[in-house]
């Protein structure tokens, strides 16, 4: 190959920052950018029952690439970015997007019901609602979107009054469960809400029955799946799903994370939380795999557009296929025109896009009661990004 001379060489630079407008602004707003947002998370550490908590920013056309940790164990010993954490809901995105997988796999469609992958054990009574029997028509788009009416066997109410499993996970912290016996739970202790298909109501019991979709098409088990389409051509080392897979590296332990001053995170019980959050992983690996995923390496543009059917969940969040979008300035006035696609979990954990600023934010504050807070803790964050950006947009 013919030598470049060096007057080509400080050509080929000259048309890359040209093509690269403000990014020496860029670097002088990371500059500031960065300590604030250091100092919004030291905020979020100095909560009283905040112990522990993990941040990381990645923004590849801002050239941003920051992780944020504080807080320690119980036992003195600070924590580091290489200790996982639970990130609970965040799995339904994984799930999704397995789904999303086989779809362009052609093994199975949304709009397929699932009694054409699921047994009749599983299927018969699963959906009687006032006499009426919906259970064979129940979809996989359904499933995803939250829409089947299907209860929720972990926070909605058992018919007899007796315990839910959120309950019950803290009553029994040694019991072991098993997908099956989480649908037998949802079929025997509690009623559907409403036709398939005619409102909303989120449940983790859809995601279950996804999960054993799952297994059904690909003959994988589930932790296998994603080890094998997610977890290894990624590189995320340091995923599992708790206590059922390991990670492909060696990993530190897992963070704690809280329920008030009460350290949840040894409890064999939360084998409750299996196909709908189960997932144990870092900030690092989640960025890894939302922006594989909105990069289009998992799955196409299309079926990425397919997963973005949105319907109402609440004000300024909509619901698609295992997504969430939070738009900030429907949920108060005065806040900025940002959206958000992702997810967040109940242990304040929570992995998302922002499309107009190019920012993935992964994380968590390991602590239930701070799980609506940590939304306000990524808006903050944006906002500080936002104000960089726009000063240099301006020059």
């Amino acid at each position: 190959m013919q030598q470049m001379s060096i007057k080509s060489v400080f050509l080929l630079q000259a048309i890359f920052v040209m093509l690269l407008p403000g990014s020496s602004c860029y670097a002088k707003g990371n500059e500031k950018a960065y300590p604030e947002m250091k100092s919004l998370f030291q905020n979020e550490l100095q909560k009283q029952h905040v112990y522990s908590a993990f941040f990381a920013v990645y923004s590849p056309s801002h050239s941003i690439d920051w992780k944020f940790v504080g807080g320690e164990f119980q036992n003195g010993q600070a924590v580091s970015a290489d200790n996982p954490f639970y990130a609970a809901s965040i799995g339904k995105t994984f799930t999704a997007t397995a789904i999303a997988l086989l779809t362009e796999q052609g093994k199975l469609h949304f709009d397929d019901r699932i009694d054409r992958y699921l047994p009749d054990s599983i299927i018969n009574n699963l959906h009687v609602l006032e006499g009426q029997d919906h259970s064979s028509n129940l979809t996989i788009a359904q499933l995803l979107q939250h829409t089947s009416g299907l209860p929720d066997y972990f926070e909605g109410k058992t018919h007899d009054g007796s315990p839910n499993m959120m309950e019950l996970i803290f009553a029994d912290p040694s019991k072991r469960w098993e997908p099956i016996s989480l649908i037998r739970f949802s079929k025997e202790k509690m009623q559907p809400l409403f036709a398939p298909g005619t409102s909303y109501n989120y449940t983790d019991t859809e995601y279950v029955l996804l999960g054993l979709v799952i297994e059904q098409t690909s003959g994988l088990p589930l932790p296998e799946f994603f080890r094998k389409h997610f977890f290894e051509p990624l590189e995320m080392n340091h995923t599992s799903m708790y206590l059922r897979s390991q990670p492909l590296a060696p990993t530190s332990k897992m963070a704690e994370f809280y329920v008030g001053d009460f350290d949840a995170s040894q409890m064999t019980s939360l084998t409750a939380d299996w196909a709908g959050g189960g997932l144990v992983s870092t900030a690092a690996d989640l960025i890894k795999f939302q922006s594989a995923l909105f990069s289009g390496e998992i799955v196409s543009a299309a079926t990425l557009k397919t997963m973005q059917r949105w319907t109402p969940e609440t004000k300024g969040m909509d619901y698609g296929f295992g997504l969430r979008k939070i738009a900030f300035d429907q949920l108060s006035p005065g806040m900025p025109h940002l959206e958000i696609i992702g997810h967040s979990g109940s242990t304040g954990s929570f992995m998302f896009y922002c499309p107009q600023l190019d920012a993935y934010l992964a994380g968590t504050l390991n602590q239930v009661e701070e799980a609506k807070n940590s939304i306000v803790f990524l808006m903050k964050i944006l906002l500080q990004l936002e104000k960089e950006m726009a000063v240099c947009r301006e020059k």
